[in-house]
């Protein structure tokens, strides 16, 4: 059996609404596991039904990672698993921690996993563990992905800069007041950078490396952060644009470099609370592909390079990626190709 085909690992039983949430509630035994659903490609995405990526290898191989990478591993993977079933992808949770680019990245040295996808390269001290386990990590750019701010529907405030951004979340701004909304406490709320890609990237980019400040309560995952937010009249958080504009419970903020030049991460004109779901806001591509928007981050496929069938499965996943299938509908999942 192949040694990435662990039975000591739970498996989540993958669902619709599991993997569009990007978590997992309930562990199942690896010969329960289900294949990712079927997902019906819209109509201007380019149709190949025959399984033409290169190298691709037999078997059944674990991933997992991000949890940006929901929507992916609903439209895209399902799609894959379709023409090339060869192929099986078997999405892992992890047993003890949150999902995420940084356990995903732990649980790949480990060799609980294949390749994993995740939201951020790997680090340097990364890299120096897997070489002590006998091989080195590659990252392979697929995508480009915005970074959206969520706040209650009801909070009136036009929008944020970085530097406003950064100053709720290192505890120097505590009141929506000073940022010329209600007089109501900021209550910022992040996933853990020990487990998310997402929140190691906010820390690096917008907080310049600072510390997040005590007034940060941290939450397992995007969907109990939008939850909160929703019923929390001071809430903010963020996540992947794909993962808070759609929302019909919460709004997503425009967000510049300066207060005169603030700009959403969705199209205008905005879809009105009342509508939706039946209408829901759309991602502001443009503003995404030009770099108006100024929260933007790469989207990677790590992978081992150690001569086997994982680096084989690796490398032939992110080669189908990149295809233009592959990246026509990882657009379509809400995010921006890079090709």
């Amino acid at each position: 059996m192949n040694k990435i085909i662990s039975s000591a690992i739970a498996v989540s039983a993958i669902t619709v609404s599991s993997i569009l949430l990007g978590t997992l509630d309930v562990n199942i035994l690896p010969s329960q596991a289900k294949p990712l659903p079927k997902f019906q490609e819209p109509f201007n995405v380019v149709h190949k039904n025959n399984c033409d990526v290169s190298n691709i290898p037999q078997g059944i191989f674990n991933y997992g990672g991000s949890t940006s990478w929901a929507p992916i591993r609903l439209k895209v993977d399902s799609v894959l698993q379709r023409v090339c079933p060869q192929f099986v992808l078997r999405y892992i949770q992890p047993p003890s921690s949150d999902p995420g680019s940084v356990t995903g990245i732990k649980m790949l040295i480990d060799d609980q996993m294949a390749f994993i996808q995740s939201s951020r390269s790997f680090r340097r001290e990364e890299n120096i563990q897997a070489k002590q386990k006998g091989f080195s990590l590659k990252a392979i750019s697929v995508a480009i992905d915005a970074i959206a701010v969520g706040v209650n529907d009801n909070l009136n405030i036009p929008g944020l800069t970085i530097t406003q951004l950064k100053d709720i979340y290192t505890g120097r701004i505590s009141n929506w007041k000073e940022l010329g909304g209600p007089d109501l406490p900021i209550v910022p709320l992040s996933r853990d950078q020990e487990a998310s890609g997402t929140a190691d990237f906010f820390i690096e980019y917008v907080l310049n490396k600072d510390k997040f400040g005590n007034n940060v309560r941290y939450i397992g995952t995007t969907t109990e952060a939008i939850r909160e937010i929703a019923s929390n009249p001071g809430g903010i958080y963020y996540a992947s644009a794909s993962e808070i504009v759609s929302q019909c419970t919460i709004k997503s903020l425009p967000i510049g470099q300066i207060k005169t030049s603030l700009v959403p991460p969705y199209k205008l004109p905005v879809i009105p609370k009342p509508k939706c779901p039946q209408r829901r806001n759309k991602l502001n591509y443009d503003d995404f592909r030009n770099g108006n928007y100024p929260i933007t981050r790469n989207l990677f496929v790590i992978i081992k390079q150690n001569g086997q069938s994982e680096e084989q499965a690796g490398k032939a996943y992110a080669g189908w990626l990149l295809t233009d299938q592959g990246q026509e509908l990882i657009e379509n999942a809400g995010f921006i190709k890079i090709k």
